[in-house]
């Protein structure tokens, strides 16, 4: 695995974010940690919405206070994953979402970067005063929980996510 940085999202990776969305919706992948990005065709729409969403003040209702970043390879400059730090949970996020949602593109997969990216993360939570993390994953998802493991992650319990039938695994990881 070659080194990332997580920055926070800028028109100067417009076309890099169109590529990633893409990229997701052609693979009919999760975009999981993308703030939504689904939603946007247009990226500086999804940036103001990330923008907004950065401040407990004028967060959307419904949502909380988030810091979205992307990964990005520091030997091209490649987007290669997103990631979404909430900074509190709701009863849904406590439930299902926990503080953190991470992506990595498909043409990046088996190469390390998301436990990468979610080590980084994990610092970024200190910095914003978080004591203990929740993290989670579909169960049939396996090799997100081998990240979540790598990363320190405690199993406390499955749950049933009735809007999508999945079963999700909730890890805590204490910073």
């Amino acid at each position: 695995m070659e080194e990332i940085t997580l920055i926070v999202p800028t028109m100067a990776y417009e076309q890099q974010i169109k590529e990633y969305r893409n990229e997701f919706l052609a693979n009919k992948d999760s975009m999981d940690g993308t703030s939504f990005l689904r939603e946007y065709e247009h990226v500086p729409e999804w940036l103001a919405f990330i923008e907004q969403n950065s401040h407990e003040e004028t967060v959307t209702e419904g949502l909380v206070q988030a810091t979205e970043l992307l990964a990005v390879r520091s030997s091209d400059d490649k987007l290669i994953g997103m990631i979404d730090i909430r900074h509190s949970l709701n009863d849904y996020l406590l439930k299902f979402g926990g503080h953190i949602g991470y992506s990595v593109r498909r043409s990046e997969w088996n190469q390390g970067y998301a436990k990468e990216m979610l080590r980084l993360a994990l610092d970024v939570c200190r910095t914003i005063d978080l004591k203990q993390v929740l993290v989670t994953c579909n169960k049939t998802n396996i090799a997100s929980a081998k990240v979540i493991l790598f990363n320190g992650g405690k199993q406390e319990n499955e749950t049933l996510d009735e809007s999508d039938g999945e079963i999700v695994q909730r890890y805590w990881i204490t910073l």
